[in-house]
């Protein structure tokens, strides 16, 4: 993502919003529905690698995109509620990895070399959004603004038009008729690059075109740093930088420390079984939560068995058989296996440890790509529910933020959620149970949702036409970057100190705030 938000915003200030926006997500909805499929992890890495450069585009072309169309009196308003549809997919995300991953029982298997696990069906599903929007911005005009930036500005006045008259339509006065009082001059273009694109082979013209969009996504860039614009490029990256650090840290240390949490209460009701000898008996029902220690298992058939987290250690296995095994976290460490057949199970050689085999035979493994999700010690059904919950919670401040933005202004409603969410972070230290950590990712969320929602209006609002998705690219892409560090710290820290990331964290949103009032504010400003 943060590869595709600095490329795709770059390629949108050249190229167009809506065609941009276009391809960026038809990269997204391809790979994400190639993701589903492959069977190798590394592919389905790469798939997942490029469907994020898909996804990563569409967010600061989305933004300017929507704003160059928007009235001055109620864009901060109109972009809020754009950000709620981020929410809003959250919300669908959140509920459909809580409803469909836990079941198990929805996937299906074509031999032994083929599964379709419910963590796949998740992920197709959550593709379907992205290619309804590429259907929907099919029938959508390029953006007014990029094409007067560009002297296009025929194409210009009848998108202007289109937007007027159906305006007037909506209110009641279809008589009103649309009129330019003032038009931007043709840009002028490098004459010698346009005699040569079209000049020579086909490879030459392509090559030039590209050599020259490149060269001129990189000029952009640069402008950006300015001496017009370095103090608020600079400013907005430091704020961009603490607001993604602290939150997107926070974000993710929650569901940690709940399953953190989690852990600990499962680990309480841990069963032991110490020097058991089994002879002659057939196990065909689930083990789970169990650590049997220097047991002795002589001709014992293990048939259709479920192993939930279950450890075998210094034990002896003596002509017994493993048939259709179902594992999940659970090993074999320091065991003997004599004359043992293991037939279609999922006991690879990483779940024995230290473990020795004697006249022992595996024979059709089970093959293919194995996540499963079904028997997460971490209760993963109620992980997405709290995900869910979470996101959920941001509807509050969403709606305050859009209905606020143009009145209170856009550094007073970033300045105050900063400090806010700031305060916030200390009542973590209170968090020592489940229920009470998911409260407080309730309130974390829902009260800095609308310090983003200003950030994204004024980083919109303060760049002209000709740089603005390029800035805010490359503002996302910092704050990925970020997102990054601050996921890596934080959770670096679970279950070892909890005041180190909530001190981080208030520091992050203490600085940006500081630093958000010393930007200008832009409500009222005519958009450049």
């Amino acid at each position: 993502m943060m590869v595709g938000a600095f490329l795709w915003g770059g390629l949108a200030d050249r190229i167009g919003r809506r065609q941009c926006l276009l391809m960026s997500l038809s990269v997204n909805s391809v790979f994400a529905f190639f993701s589903s499929f492959v069977q190798g992890y590394g592919t389905f890495l790469f798939c997942r690698l490029l469907s994020g450069v898909g996804i990563g585009g569409s967010i600061p072309i989305v933004f300017s995109y929507f704003s160059e169309f928007l009235a001055q009196e109620k864009r901060g308003e109109h972009l809020s509620w754009l950000c709620m549809f981020w929410m809003i997919g959250g919300i669908y995300a959140s509920a459909m990895a809580w409803a469909i991953i836990p079941h198990y029982g929805w996937s299906f298997q074509m031999g032994s070399a083929y599964q379709f696990h419910s963590w796949r069906v998740f992920v197709l599903v959550c593709a379907f959004p992205s290619v309804f929007a590429i259907g929907a911005l099919t029938t959508m005009p390029e953006s007014p603004r990029f094409f007067l930036e560009n002297g296009k500005h025929d194409e210009g006045w009848m998108v202007l038009k289109q937007v007027h008259d159906t305006n007037m339509r909506a209110k009641g006065h279809p008589e009103k008729v649309f009129s330019v009082t003032q038009i931007k001059t043709i840009k002028q273009e490098d004459e010698l690059v346009e005699i040569q694109s079209n000049t020579g082979t086909l490879y030459r013209r392509w090559s030039i075109r590209t050599l020259n969009l490149l060269q001129q996504v990189w000029a952009n860039f640069h402008q950006i740093f300015s001496p017009e614009y370095r103090r608020i490029t600079l400013m907005m990256m430091a704020v961009w930088f603490t607001m993604s650090f602290s939150y997107y840290g926070l974000t993710v240390w929650f569901p940690d420390m709940i399953k953190h949490l989690q852990n600990l209460d499962y680990a309480s009701r841990t069963k032991y079984f110490h020097n058991e000898s089994v002879n002659n008996f057939n196990f065909n029902f689930t083990l789970e939560n169990q650590v049997h220690k220097k047991g002795e298992y002589h001709n014992d058939k293990f048939i259709g068995l479920k192993l939930k987290s279950v450890i075998f250690e210094d034990s002896l296995f003596t002509d017994c058989y493993f048939e259709d095994i179902t594992s999940s976290n659970s090993f074999f460490k320091n065991c003997s296996f004599i004359r043992t057949m293991f037939y279609n199970t999922d006991l690879f050689d990483y779940k024995f440890i230290n473990s020795k085999f004697t006249n022992s035979t595996f024979l059709h493994s089970k093959e293919g790509c194995q996540l499963d999700f079904s028997d997460d010690i971490n209760n993963a059904y109620m992980i997405y529910f709290v995900s869910f919950l979470g996101t959920l919670a941001v509807l509050p401040g969403n709606i305050v933020s859009a209905l606020l933005m143009d009145k209170i202004g856009r550094l007073r409603m970033l300045a105050g959620s900063s400090v806010i969410s700031c305060i916030s972070c200390f009542f973590l230290f209170f968090g020592n149970s489940e229920s009470a950590m998911i409260a407080l990712l309730c309130l974390f969320g829902g009260v800095s949702i609308a310090s983003w929602n200003a950030l994204d209006v004024l980083t919109v609002e303060l760049y002209p036409s000709d740089k603005r998705t390029t800035a805010f690219g490359f503002l996302n892409a910092l704050c990925k970057l970020a997102a990054v560090l601050g996921i890596s710290i934080f959770t670096s820290f679970v279950g070892i100190a909890k005041a180190v990331p909530i001190l981080l964290a208030s520091a992050a949103l203490a600085l940006g705030s500081f630093l958000a009032l010393k930007l200008p504010e832009t409500r009222g400003q005519v958009l450049q």
